[in-house]
């Protein structure tokens, strides 16, 4: 393969020209001559069994031409943009094959190429950071989740029920006189006051005593999910079967060391104020980086590829998908739920998707600015802890994770890690009171439910919203970037998608004259 030449176009596009020529282009025939000889039949000869110059002869000379230029395109590819010292971030375009004999061919096409950013700032950068206090408020209501937690449901016989707590009822919704679908439940544990069912349910069974048997009237909401019953008025029949309420344990000595490794109360609560500490710093952190981040990508000046920006987006929608699976939700029913395609989800990930670009080509622009580098060591401790993530020998990990993906990643770290030490942290600003409080964005319509319709929200939509990462096996040479940069609620350093070189999408030359 040679580069015959390399011609930038336009912003970010590259036309190359490549040719293979003699004993590389013979070689090229000679492989898909063995990979496709099965497709030919010649007089004489078993099907696949026929020498190449017998198809060739009874079939024409070109034959196995355009199979050639498939089968060495990836590898000329490869080689031309190395040669020519470019970094393509699409797939090759506008193809065209010319010269193409039996000695070889010549091929031009375009790719758009990684683009030439400029970064105004990157030192001394400002972000805001919140300051961490813990109160004895603080303190106070994580020891009462704590006791919440190892609460235990006593059975309530002595009285009516109370806001507080839990009442098991039986129900059935009727509209018009008639029951609807999903308006049923039986042996169903509500707490009473916990915003569970739609407005006024639960504050008409308060008042109730166990095995009473009577009507609630209520109206459904005007933007409830299910059109059929939204602003409708229906009533529901209650048999309460059973009232229960919380019992806290006594808090003291004998409780701390049954729920934590500490045996007295203070050594307990001094632990409460330390791990609510950690929390809020770390949190503090977060956001700190983040709006350093921000501040970065406000930096970079230049012409961002849309081919760059949509891969991102792809990505994340990619991601999205595979928390929803992993939370037994597909996508599709995910769009069906809240009314959208697919491409509505993408264009919602644009602008981070735009984000994350800038963020990462700033950051390696900052690489290249201080030369920073990975050595073989940290590479390795890297790749380490994916053996101990996956439980997978080195070996393996390395056959799936590029080890030039993970030294770009582990560089870009440090370019992050310089930006902060040279950051300057400040308080945030105070919060100006309006004249008149802005009223909320009025609720938009829950998707279509299928549960009991008296629950407010649907389990699937909730599901949807939060669908939490889990660990995900390490793609086939994917860089881990995004697993190490950054957290889920931060802007996230995504490592650079290198698109595999695919086969020319051009029309291919006539046969020889």
């Amino acid at each position: 393969m040679s580069l015959k030449s390399c011609n930038k176009t336009e912003t970010n596009t590259c036309e190359l020209e490549l040719t293979l020529e003699g004993d590389a282009f013979k070689a090229a025939v000679l492989k898909a001559y063995n990979k496709t000889k099965g497709k030919y039949n010649v007089p004489g000869f078993r099907k696949g069994k026929a020498p190449k110059h017998m198809i060739e002869s009874y079939y024409g000379k070109e034959v196995f031409w355009n199979e050639a230029i498939d089968e060495a395109f990836p590898t000329m590819y490869e080689e031309g943009v190395k040669e020519a010292g470019i970094s393509p971030v699409s797939d090759p375009f506008d193809a065209e094959i010319t010269d193409l004999n039996d000695n070889g061919f010549t091929v031009k096409f375009k790719v758009t190429v990684k683009p030439e950013i400029t970064l105004k700032k990157y030192k001394g950068l400002t972000a805001e950071k919140e300051k961490v206090t813990v109160t004895k408020a603080d303190i106070k209501a994580e020891i009462d989740r704590a006791l919440e937690k190892d609460a235990k449901l006593v059975d309530i016989d002595d009285r009516a029920a109370e806001t507080g707590d839990t009442a098991n009822i039986d129900f059935e919704g009727f509209l018009d006189g008639a029951p609807f679908d999903g308006g049923k439940g039986e042996g169903y544990d509500l707490e009473l006051g916990s915003g569970s069912f739609i407005p006024g349910f639960e504050e008409k069974v308060v008042g109730h005593n166990v095995g009473e048997e009577f009507d609630i009237d209520v109206t459904f909401p005007k933007d409830y999910g299910e059109e059929s019953l939204a602003g409708k008025a229906v009533v529901f029949k209650i048999k309460l079967n059973k009232l229960s309420k919380k019992e806290l344990p006594v808090y003291d000595d004998e409780f701390v060391k049954d729920v934590s490794e500490f045996d007295t109360v203070a050594e307990y609560e001094k632990s409460v104020e330390e791990e609510i500490k950690k929390r809020r710093e770390e949190a503090a952190d977060r956001g700190f980086e983040s709006g350093l981040m921000q501040a970065l990508v406000e930096n970079v000046e230049g012409e961002i590829p849309d081919v760059m920006v949509d891969r991102e987006a792809d990505s994340q929608v990619n991601e999205f998908a595979y928390r929803l699976r992993s939370q037994g939700l597909d996508l599709h029913t995910y769009l069906q739920y809240t009314g959208m395609t697919e491409k509505d989800l993408r264009d919602n990930y644009k602008e981070g998707a735009l984000h994350q670009v800038k963020l990462r080509l700033a950051l390696e622009k900052i690489v290249e600015l201080e030369k920073l580098e990975a050595d073989d060591k940290e590479v390795e401790d890297e790749l380490n802890k994916y053996v101990e993530a996956y439980n997978m020998k080195l070996e393996d990990v390395k056959k799936v994770v590029s080890e030039d993906d993970v030294r770009a990643d582990l560089t870009v770290r440090k370019a992050m890690d310089l930006v902060k030490e040279n950051a300057k942290a400040t308080a945030p600003k105070a919060k100006k009171a309006d004249a008149g409080e802005e009223k909320p964005a009025k609720k938009k319509a829950e998707p279509k439910a299928e549960k009991a319709p008296a629950e407010k929200k649907t389990a699937a939509k909730k599901t949807a919203e939060k669908a939490p990462a889990e660990k995900k096996a390490p793609a086939e040479k994917k860089a881990p970037a995004k697993k190490a940069t950054a957290k889920k609620d931060e802007a996230k350093a995504p490592a650079e998608k290198k698109p595999a070189a695919k086969k020319p999408a051009a029309k291919k030359a006539d046969k020889a004259e």
